[in-house]
């Protein structure tokens, strides 16, 4: 991990998490620096799933994406670290929040098609989002084209003879 930052400080994971501040609080009273850990190691573990792609490890200001991703999957984290009974419906929203991070963050390190606007490595493309051109027609009709192609081919009938 040498050279990777942590892509949020303990208070500014404890300003955005939706875990209450005091659960925070019991387990870094219980086990000191654990959360900040954490913390860092998935940090980390974002820099080797991206860096096939994009810039990482990032630089400040961190991408916002990058941020909730490490806030809710470590929510999920210190959920466990502190204790919980399996059927709490709470814990089951914090499983979901943390499995669709991971999900988010597989997509965004597809090679094929990043769907996340992330800044890229020096050797790739301006952005880290493939963007498609339109595939449908704007005419009002589906028949349209014809029309139209019919008057072209007469105004460049008319002009050669």
């Amino acid at each position: 991990m040498p050279g990777t930052e942590p892509y949020l400080t303990f208070d500014e994971f404890k300003a955005i998490s939706v875990v209450p501040a005091s659960y925070i609080d019991e387990i870094e009273t219980v086990t000191a620096g654990w959360v900040a850990k954490r913390i860092l190691m998935l940090s980390a573990y974002i820099d080797s799933r991206l860096s096939k792609r994009y810039d990482a490890p990032f630089k400040a200001p961190y991408p916002f994406a990058v941020q909730d991703w490490v806030a809710k999957i470590v929510s999920l984290d210190v959920w466990m670290r502190r204790g919980v009974q399996p059927n709490d419906e709470e814990f089951a929203e914090y499983k979901a929040q943390a499995a669709q991070s991971y999900d988010e963050l597989k997509e965004a390190a597809n090679s094929e098609i990043g769907l996340f606007d992330l800044p890229l490595r020096a050797d790739t493309s301006s952005t880290g989002i493939v963007k498609g051109a339109p595939l449908v027609s704007s005419e009002m009709s589906p028949y349209a084209w014809a029309d139209e192609q019919a008057r072209i081919g007469r105004q460049e009938d008319q002009g050669i003879r």
